[in-house]
This record gives C-alpha cells, sequence and structure tokens, in this order.
C-alpha cells in the first residue's frame, strides 16, 4: 500500500512562487507514475502536472505550462511541484496522486490509485 503526504501549501500573493513537496512510502517508488491535481471549491478534480516513473517524461496541464515544473527524486522517495508566477485562479486544495502505470502519463482522476490528503494553496489577487 503506497501512502503520499503533502506540504508546502500556503497563502501567496499573485505573481509569488510556492513549492509542493509529496512523500511517499509503502511501496517501490521508482516504480510510480506521480501526478498532481487540484480541486478548487465548487469544481472538479483536474489534472495539473504527471512525471513518469523514470521521470523522464512530463505532462502539464495548458494552464500551468511555463509556470510549474514537476519534479522527482527517486532515492529520497519524492516528488516536487515548483509553482511559479501564481494567479488567483490557481487557488486550490492540491493533491499528490501515483498509479504504477509505466507506459503512459495518464491525465483522468480515475487512473489514479494513490491520493494523498491534499495542501491548500490560496493565491491572493
Amino acid at each position: 500500500q503506497v501512502q503520499l503526504v503533502e506540504s508546502g501549501g500556503g497563502l501567496v500573493q499573485a505573481g509569488g512562487s510556492l513549492r509542493l513537496s509529496c512523500a511517499a512510502s509503502g511501496g517501490t517508488f521508482s516504480n510510480l507514475a506521480m501526478a498532481w491535481f487540484r480541486q478548487a471549491p465548487g469544481k472538479e478534480r483536474e489534472f495539473v502536472v504527471g512525471v513518469s516513473w523514470s521521470g523522464g517524461s512530463t505532462e502539464y496541464a495548458d494552464s500551468v505550462k511555463g509556470r510549474f515544473t514537476i519534479s522527482r527524486d527517486n532515492a529520497k522517495k519524492m516528488v516536487y511541484l515548483q509553482m511559479n508566477s501564481l494567479k488567483a485562479e490557481d487557488t486550490a486544495v492540491y493533491y499528490c496522486a501515483a498509479n504504477f502505470d509505466r507506459r503512459t502519463i495518464a491525465t483522468p482522476r480515475a487512473r489514479y490509485e494513490y491520493w494523498g490528503q491534499g495542501t491548500q494553496v490560496t493565491v491572493s489577487s
């Protein structure tokens, strides 16, 4: 069983930056594809970015391309989300997610088996 714990959320002004972290345990981390999703109040949970098990491939939602960067450290069993040039519309609860898909970086929520508890990101305008 894989457990995921996010950290790093908070309140930031528009234009600022935050770095989210996700710590994994309970599985072979290097076999996991990892992703970040977010859910704003009254909206569906949406895919933000994903990284393949090797770190060699990434997939970004159009809304965050050029502003957000995902990375992973397999030795530390960590995945990170660097968020720059934050906008008010980035305000949401951010969730770390994982699956054992070694072929693609899935974007549908249902494709992910493991989830963290979420961390709140609030961007003030």
